[in-house]
């Protein structure tokens, strides 16, 4: 992952190119992770995330255009993922955390409200009884995915901000 940034780099660039970079290193990790412990087709990752607005029986029927309504709601989470977190570091002074143990803390943050608020609170279909080995994979996936773009590309931004 390229993690220079142009200097004249403004704080929504820097969010769009970091929300694209999480958001898509989450959705490939989401469907390679579920192709390997399924074998069906990755698809369905897009048609769950379309069912937390349109429920089960719409996004899963919905063929390739419920699909891509789900790509788009999961985009739109990492951005918002992603400009929280741009606007809590500054305040929060993360800067003085080590940016492995922020991409720690901050994917292990998205995976508890994506689990415990974001999830619940929409029509996707009941989640299966909580397993240990699931949970710790969805937690590492979104601290390597989410966290650590957002750690690294956050923290060059305001360097550079305060180098100016």
């Amino acid at each position: 992952m390229n993690t220079t940034q142009d200097p004249s780099e403004t704080f929504g660039s820097s969010v769009l190119k970091t929300g694209f970079i999480a958001g898509s290193l989450d959705i490939i990790a989401a469907c390679v992770s579920f192709y390997i412990s399924t074998g069906k087709n990755p698809i369905l990752v897009l048609n769950y995330v379309a069912s937390g607005v349109f429920g089960k029986a719409d996004a899963y029927a919905g063929g390739t255009g419920m699909a891509l309504l789900g790509l788009l709601f999961h985009y739109l989470i990492a951005y918002l993922f992603t400009f929280f977190f741009f606007m809590i570091y500054p305040t929060l002074k993360l800067e003085r955390l080590n940016k492995f143990i922020l991409a720690f803390i901050y994917g292990l943050f998205v995976w508890t409200v994506m689990n415990k608020i974001i999830v619940p609170l929409s029509n996707t279909p009941p989640p299966p009884p909580f397993q240990w080995q699931a949970a710790i994979k969805g937690m590492l996936i979104l601290v390597v995915m989410i966290g650590l773009p957002n750690s690294l590309r956050a923290g060059k931004y305001y360097a550079k901000k305060r180098s100016i």
